[in-house]
């Protein structure tokens, strides 16, 4: 199987839509405290024309013509059957610096580290590595991801305080099957 290589924000967007679960490993530093372990992490493509565009770029004084689109980033438990909780999604929009969009600025209505509104930067390499930086007020992040297949992809963290390296995180993410692609998958089974 042949894996097509997302070589720009939008691309990646669309690529990652979708349920992911997420294992995750998180070595702190200076704390005593396990953060490893299992939650879904939910993925929506957003349109150029779609309200939260306009919003998230009023926070970073960015015009919003600019914005080629973005993604809503949820975060859930994985053994959770209701609807994911607003308050741990992220809305992230798409600012390229030209149009290969191999960089660009990535507008936040919440940071990672920080849950401020934040601008990252983010480049592909030529190998299809994704990788994003943030200064935030009092850390630094970077986070760099990449798919092994279509549905497998791996990210890496590390976030900087002023003293230096505080945390680092390895997380693996594989795609879960929609009942309706599993439906379609069986029908072609037999």
């Amino acid at each position: 199987m042949r894996l097509n290589v997302p070589m720009t924000m939008m691309n990646f967007f669309r690529k990652s839509e979708g349920i992911w679960l997420t294992q995750r490993n998180v070595h702190h530093f200076d704390v005593v405290g396990d953060e490893s372990g299992e939650s879904n992490l939910i993925v929506k493509v957003i349109e150029p024309d779609d309200l939260r565009v306009q919003k998230v770029c009023s926070l970073g004084n960015i015009k919003p013509d600019r914005a080629k689109g973005g993604a809503s980033f949820n975060w859930q438990a994985n053994t959770k059957d209701s609807e994911p909780n607003p308050d741990y999604e992220a809305v992230l929009i798409d600012i390229p610096d030209d149009e290969t969009g191999l960089t660009g600025k990535i507008i936040r209505d919440k940071g990672y580290v920080e849950g401020i509104p934040v601008v990252s930067r983010y480049w592909f390499g030529r190998d299809g590595i994704l990788t994003i930086n943030t200064d935030y007020e009092n850390n630094q992040g970077q986070e760099r991801c990449w798919f092994i297949t279509d549905d497998f992809r791996v990210r890496v963290s590390t976030v900087k305080m002023m003293n230096g390296v505080n945390l680092m995180t390895y997380c693996s993410e594989r795609r879960c099957v929609s009942p309706e692609r599993l439906d379609k998958m069986v029908q072609n089974h037999h």
